[in-house]
């Protein structure tokens, strides 16, 4: 990959279209703004649908309610006929480039790991989709499930390789 950095608009779009973490583009201070603000209407959603509230999450590792269920449901159902979607009218990317699926192999791991994550959901009360939420909503005691969820993903990448496929 070149490390050029892109003179104008167009061809930031197109280097910004390949996901890679080699990036060396350079963007002005406010061009991240974007994702701030998707990011509180993100948070402002989940906090009025209640999918942050502590109690949501313990009424349904509890069986007690189907909220949650249906919040989940519903984004799944939402995926498979976005997914499905894309695929039948092959939509590509706002850059024009075509969207790839690609097929993982399944394995144990990540039975381990869902089981694992399942398990700090319940314990805790908080997925990492809405501790930020939780956190931002005066819940300042999160910023515990935060850290150890970071803690936790450093010492994932520290033993992955040793880890059993």
């Amino acid at each position: 990959m070149s490390t050029q950095v892109p003179e104008n608009d167009a061809e930031i779009r197109k280097q910004d279209s390949i996901c890679t973490n080699e990036t060396q583009l350079k963007h002005p201070s406010w061009y991240n703004l974007k994702y701030l603000l998707v990011g509180i209407l993100f948070g402002t959603v989940f906090v009025k649908a209640e999918i942050i509230s502590w109690f949501r999450i313990q009424e349904m590792f509890r069986l007690q309610s189907f909220h949650m269920y249906g919040v989940i449901g519903s984004a799944v159902l939402v995926g498979v006929i976005s997914v499905l979607l894309i695929k039948k009218f092959k939509i590509k990317t706002i850059y024009g480039e075509p969207v790839q699926f690609d097929n993982t192999a399944f394995n144990k791991g990540q039975i381990y790991g869902g089981l694992l994550f399942g398990f700090g959901w319940a314990i805790t009360g908080a997925c990492p989709g809405p501790l930020f939420a939780q956190i931002g909503t005066g819940a300042t005691v999160t910023i515990v499930t935060l850290l150890s969820a970071i803690a936790g993903t450093w010492f994932y990448g520290l033993v992955r390789n040793q880890l059993p496929h």
